[in-house]
């Protein structure tokens, strides 16, 4: 028997899917494990080899493709724990990551301190060489110069070292030579190249966007070596393969190479699966809506496609790396309810996590947390939790929201009852980032709820936003880990064009056809199937960003790639101008290994509707009783009117008075909101 396993780490969880051809699915849940995500992991495999009553080698023996997502980067972002780096560039350009682009990601904030760049100004050294913008030398790499910077680098002790010369993105011969004199003279440092990293105009975030990747190198290639082993010695002989903020998936070698790529590595996965989903037949439209314990995660789904943008920043770092269009917010399950400095209720963005977690966990934790107020609300079960494998502690929960609860001059369940609305109101806020700021009606489409926290939450935020469907599939809290089976292999090679005054349309192919060379190069070990996917970033010639246009399909003629640029402009941005000139400022490629995808989960079907379990009291304004059905053994087509609960073993949805759930045959609740 062959499997496929699927391992989302989070700030609370790590979550395993485990699939197998027929379709039999087993999900699985630990706690993350903060200083080494890999004990996590493994615990987690352990854990579902054990519900499936077999040894974990068996497991691993018998399993052909792992892929993982990890928030290694992110979290090394966050909270400052990147390698000590230092950067090489040209004569007069050591200031470039810090100048920016020249404002301020507040502009309007007058007491705003700059950002801190990742590389202190002692460790950004420069060497004399210079490229012209043509790819022509102008100074010759200087041996002296670089050698001396070198010897710093090495008297500093850095960890890595970011190579980023003015114009190697039109000729890296100088960035190529340097990057290898430190190589021979650091061998246990990582190195990293902008035109490697991002070989494309635009100095500050083809230098940032290598200083980011330089900054976690070492953590994701300590990491992921380390949970490679970790599955060997368990066991596992395939390839470990990583989701990278695109929502393709890559080798270690390439994950490594491309550190800073895997920083939205955990909700790439998400996206996946609402696309998976999408194709099944759910909408064409989803709003992708992802709570887990620390953050939640927004995406659109649009026509069955996923939105891209050209990067992200994350924490002050400019990623300019092709990526999933993803709106994040510091609120979840775990995220802390407080009193502001004005003496109002707050919740978030400071989270729990793992350790201590909510206070309910019973692991120290102090703080009254969205989870706690859940508890209290008597949303949750505190003896179904991961189907019963931990106990809630009701008192702790309660003890915690108490101390709001006195601040505020309220009752324990009103207390709890704010924090659950106002963590809504921010998550609806955050939706309409994603959906209405970028000029679309988020009530033209329905909502998909998925991660540990969503059931409790979604449809308050889709009624709050005019909402008037939601759908939660059965394996909700898993959902992430289940989309990275349903990825493919994916390169991405970009290169600078900078093409004014016309189009060259013959320049453009010959690039095309070396970067589809290189891509197929970096995929040379697979034996799939590979498709090719052809698109360039574009703008007229007064403007200062540029949109992507994807080229497929569009005859190869300057008149026509250009059209497809104003048509695509006309349709982000309602207009077009077609009597100016059109610049062609990157090309693209990407190179996909297509990869099996993984079946839906599978559940226990019902031949007639069930009755509830239960009944449990909870707050709505006021204490009420309400039935309480198992998810799993509904049956197909069945309906539940609320108020109501539905849970499983890791998933509860909470239904409001007015809004009737019906149990879909393909594994999901759809949801109809008044």
């Amino acid at each position: 028997m062959s499997y496929t396993i699927g391992i989302d780490v989070g700030g609370t969880f790590t979550d395993i899917v485990v699939a197998r051809a027929d379709g039999h699915t087993i999900i699985a849940k630990a706690a993350t494990t903060p200083a080494d995500q890999s004990e996590g992991v493994v615990d987690g495999i352990v854990l579902a080899a054990r519900l499936m009553g077999v040894p974990a080698a068996t497991l691993l023996g018998e399993t052909s493709r792992i892929v993982h997502g990890t928030t290694a980067a992110t979290n090394a972002l966050l909270e400052g724990k990147t390698a000590s780096i230092g950067l090489l560039t040209t004569e007069g350009h050591r200031d470039v990551i810090e100048m920016r682009e020249g404002l301020k990601p507040e502009r309007y904030n007058l007491r705003m301190t700059p950002p801190v760049p990742l590389v202190p100004r002692r460790l950004r050294l420069t060497v004399r060489e210079r490229m012209r913008p043509d790819g022509s030398v102008a100074i010759p790499l200087d041996k002296a110069s670089l050698d001396e910077a070198i010897a710093r680098l090495a008297q500093e002790n850095v960890r890595a070292v970011a190579v980023c010369f003015l114009h190697a993105w039109r000729n890296p011969e100088h960035e190529q030579q340097a990057a290898a004199a430190v190589r021979a003279r650091l061998q246990d440092v990582y190195v990293t190249t902008s035109s490697d990293v991002l070989p494309r105009i635009k100095e500050f975030e083809r230098f940032s966007t290598t200083v980011a990747n330089a900054a976690v190198g070492p953590v994701i290639d300590t990491y992921l070596h380390r949970l490679r082993d970790r599955l060997s010695e368990a066991g596992y002989r395939g390839e470990l393969l990583v989701i990278l903020s695109h929502g393709g998936v890559a080798t270690v070698a390439e994950a490594t190479r491309l550190a800073a790529a895997t920083a939205l590595s955990g909700p790439a996965g998400g996206v996946a699966a609402a696309v998976a989903l999408s194709r099944e037949g759910v909408a064409k439209d989803l709003i992708a809506f992802d709570m887990g314990g620390t953050s939640t995660d927004i995406a659109l789904v649009r026509d069955g496609q996923p939105t891209l943008s050209d990067g992200k920043t994350v924490a002050n770092a400019r990623i300019a790396m092709p990526s999933l269009d993803i709106v994040t917010l510091g609120a979840g399950g775990g995220s802390i309810g407080k009193i502001d400095a004005a003496g109002l209720l707050a919740v978030g963005p400071e989270s729990a996590g793992a350790i201590p977690g909510p206070a309910c966990y019973g692991q120290g934790g102090a703080d009254a947390t969205v989870t706690d107020a859940n508890l209290v609300l008597g949303y949750l079960d505190p003896a179904n939790f991961l189907g019963g494998r931990r106990m809630l502690d009701s008192h702790a929960a309660t003890a915690a929201v108490q101390l709001l609860a006195d601040r505020l001059g309220l009752s324990v369940p009103e207390a709890a009852g704010g924090i659950h609305r106002l963590v809504n109101t921010r998550m609806a806020d955050g939706v309409r980032v994603a959906t209405v700021r970028r000029g679309v009606d988020p009530r033209s489409h329905a909502m998909l709820a998925f991660g540990g926290a969503a059931g409790l939450h979604v449809t308050a935020v889709a009624a709050e936003l005019g909402i008037k469907r939601v759908v939660v599939p059965i394996a909700a809290s898993v959902l992430s880990a289940w989309g990275m089976l349903n990825t493919d292999l994916r390169v991405e090679v970009t290169r600078g064009q900078s093409q004014s005054g016309g189009i060259d349309i013959d320049s453009l192919n010959v690039c095309f056809a070396e970067m589809e060379q290189e891509g197929r190069a970096r995929l040379s070990w697979f034996d799939g199937e590979i498709t090719i996917r052809h698109g360039a970033d574009m703008r007229y010639g007064e403007q200062v960003f540029e949109i992507n246009v994807p080229l497929d399909g569009v005859p190869r003629s300057r008149e026509a790639i250009e059209d497809a640029f104003h048509r695509a402009h006309e349709r982000l941005y309602t207009y077009s101008l077609r009597d100016q000139d059109v610049v062609l400022v990157n090309a693209g490629v990407s190179v996909i290994g297509r990869l099996p995808a993984a079946p839906a989960a599978s559940h226990n079907q019902a031949t007639v509707a069930v009755e509830p379990k239960g009944r449990r009291q909870i707050y709505l304004g006021g204490w009420i009783e309400v039935s309480v059905f198992d998810f799993g053994a509904l049956a197909p087509g069945q309906s539940v009117a609320g108020p109501a609960i539905i849970e499983s073993d890791t998933t509860t949805v909470l239904l409001r008075d007015g809004e009737t759930a019906r149990f879909d045959p393909r594994g999901w609740l759809d949801i109809e909101l008044n």
